[in-house]
C-alpha cells in the first residue's frame, strides 16, 4: 500500500503548459503517473504530446499524448481524477486551489513557492471545511514508488517500493534520505513544504503511516521554526507504535534569521532545533546529526526489527 497517492490515482495538473508544468508532467508521466489532463482556461481543448515512451495501461489515448480541459471540474467530470498537481504561479495560485476545491477534488499537491501567507491561509482553511486534503504549499510534492508521482520528486532516487515512510518540510532532504536509503526502499514519500502554514502536517502523515500495513518504520525530518516538531513528538508518545527516526536541519542558524524556508527562522528560544532534538528524543525518536547519520539508524533500526523477528 501507500499513503494518500496509489497507482489508482487519477492525475489532473493545473498549469500543465507552463515552462515547469510541461517539464515536471514530462517526467511524472515518464515514472508511470496516470495523468489524465491538464487545466488551462486559455487552452482548453487541445491535447499534449509529451512523447513519453512508457505510460500507465488504461490511460485514455496513446502514453504521452495528455489532453487540455477549460476547468478542473470538467476535467474530473470527463476523467474521474481525483488528485491535482498545481504548478500556476503565486498571485493567481490561492484561485486554482479554490477551484480544484470547489470541483470536489480528494488531494490537492501544491508546488507553487511564493504564495502570499495570507492567501495559502485562506485556501487551507477553505480546503479543510470541504474536505480537501493540501499537500504543500512550497513542496516538493509526494511519492509512492512503482505506482504514482505527484509533484517535483525525482523517481529515479527510489524507483523500487520498500517499507520506509517519509514525512519532511524540506525538499533537498527528502531527496538525500530517498537517495541514501534507495536500496531498502519507501512506501510513500511526502514533502510537506516549509512555509509557515501548509495543510498536510507532520501529524497527518504520522498518523497515515501508522495506519498502512506495508510502512514498517517511519523518518520524520523537521527543521528550524515553529512547534510542529515539538506536537509530532507529543503525537508519536500517544499515537505511534511504529519505530520513527528523525533529522532536524538548522543547528547552526543564526537566530532571527530566515533560513531556506519561509517559517524556517529561530526567533529567541523557540523554534530551535536543539528544542526539536530534545522533544523528540524524549519520546524514543532517535535523531541523527547528518543525513548519513540518520540513514544508517534507520538501516540499524530496521536490522535490529527484523532480528526479534527472526529469534
Amino acid at each position: 500500500m501507500a499513503i494518500f497517492l496509489t497507482k489508482e490515482s487519477k492525475v489532473l495538473v493545473q498549469g500543465m503548459t507552463g515552462g515547469e508544468g510541461m517539464k515536471h508532467t514530462r517526467r511524472m508521466l515518464a515514472a508511470g503517473t496516470d495523468i489524465v489532463g491538464g487545466v488551462n482556461p486559455r487552452k482548453a481543448g487541445r491535447t499534449v504530446d509529451f512523447d513519453v515512451p512508457h505510460g500507465p495501461e488504461g490511460r485514455g489515448g496513446a502514453p504521452g499524448i495528455v489532453p487540455v480541459f477549460g476547468s478542473v471540474s470538467e476535467g474530473m467530470a470527463a476523467t474521474g481524477a481525483d488528485v491535482t498537481v498545481v504548478f500556476v504561479p503565486p498571485p493567481f495560485a490561492k484561485a486554482a486551489v479554490i477551484e480544484a476545491v470547489d470541483a470536489g477534488i480528494a488531494l490537492a499537491v501544491v508546488i507553487t513557492e511564493g504564495i502570499p501567507v495570507h492567501d495559502a491561509v485562506a485556501f487551507q482553511a477553505y480546503a479543510r471545511e470541504r474536505g480537501t486534503r493540501i499537500v504543500g504549499p512550497n513542496c516538493p510534492g509526494l511519492i509512492s514508488p512503482g505506482q504514482s508521482n505527484a509533484g517535483i520528486i525525482p523517481a529515479d532516487i527510489a524507483a523500487e517500493p520498500g517499507r520506509i515512510g517519509l514525512v519532511s518540510k524540506s525538499g533537498t532532504l527528502t531527496y538525500q534520505l530517498m537517495y541514501e536509503l534507495r536500496e531498502t526502499g519507501f512506501s510513500s514519500a511526502v514533502g510537506i513544504g516549509g512555509d509557515p502554514v501548509v495543510g498536510t502536517t507532520h501529524i497527518d502523515c504520522l498518523a497515515a503511516f501508522e495506519d498502512d500495513p506495508d510502512t514498517e518504520l517511519i523518518v520524520l525530518i523537521g527543521e528550524i521554526g515553529g512547534d510542529a516538531e515539538e506536537r509530532a513528538a507529543a503525537y508519536i508518545a500517544e499515537r505511534v507504535t511504529k519505530p520513527v527516526i528523525g533529522y532536524i536541519a538548522g543547528f547552526t542558524a543564526p537566530e532571527g534569521k530566515t533560513m531556506g524556508h519561509a517559517g524556517a527562522i529561530v526567533s529567541g528560544s523557540s523554534g530551535t532545533a536543539e528544542a526539536k532534538k530534545k522533544a523528540l528524543e524524549a519520546v524514543g525518536v532517535r535523531v541523527g546529526s547528518t543525513p548519513s547519520e540518520t540513514a544508517r539508524l534507520v538501516l540499524d533500526r530496521l536490522a535490529a526489527s527484523r532480528d526479534v523477528t527472526h529469534n
